[in-house]
């Protein structure tokens, strides 16, 4: 069964551990490892039925080679990756581009949640969509610190298993 809640989700340092990134000569990664627990809550948020949208920064090759090489590429709904939209969150163009090939209006705006690591991208990005923002607060890089207010997330986790019970609790209240 479907559920109401629908994640929008960043990658690196929020289910991939940036700091083991490998990469070739072409600055394309081929290989990393999840953050511990993340392939676990990505595999079981998919199969409880949770739509779920990876909209990134990065090359399209560098994902590819990271989630099929783990086979997880298929708990994804669909990918929106700023080497193919020109920009880079929190450019309104990403999110836009998600809701386009979802079929969402401004009507579902209210079910999203955007999922991420950085306050200035991520976080901002979701806040000025009128998105529920969640902060996964995992990884010593990026900001720590609210410098602007859309940067304060509505939600902080600090681990997949954190984000997972969030998610649940989010969705509960949507299909109360």
């Amino acid at each position: 069964m479907s559920k109401q809640l629908i994640i929008f989700t960043d990658c690196g340092d929020t289910i991939i551990d940036e700091s083991t990134q490998v990469y070739d000569d072409r600055h394309i990664v081929q290989q990393a490892d999840f953050i511990p627990g993340a392939d676990k809550v990505l595999k079981q948020l998919r199969e409880e039925g949770f739509t779920i949208v990876a909209v990134v920064d990065g090359e399209v090759e560098s994902f590819g080679n990271v989630f099929r090489k783990n086979g997880l590429d298929y708990c994804f709904d669909a990918w929106v990756i700023s080497e193919t939209v020109g920009q880079q969150k929190p450019a309104a163009i990403m999110f836009e581009t998600a809701y386009e090939k979802m079929h969402l209006t401004e009507a579902d705006k209210s079910r999203i949640v955007m999922v991420g690591n950085n306050l200035k991208k991520d976080v901002a990005g979701a806040n000025r969509q009128g998105l529920t923002s969640i902060w996964m607060d995992w990884s010593p890089r990026y900001f720590h610190t609210v410098e602007e207010p859309d940067w304060q997330p509505d939600y902080t986790v600090k681990t997949p298993e954190e984000l997972l019970s969030l998610l649940h609790t989010l969705n509960a209240k949507l299909e109360d």
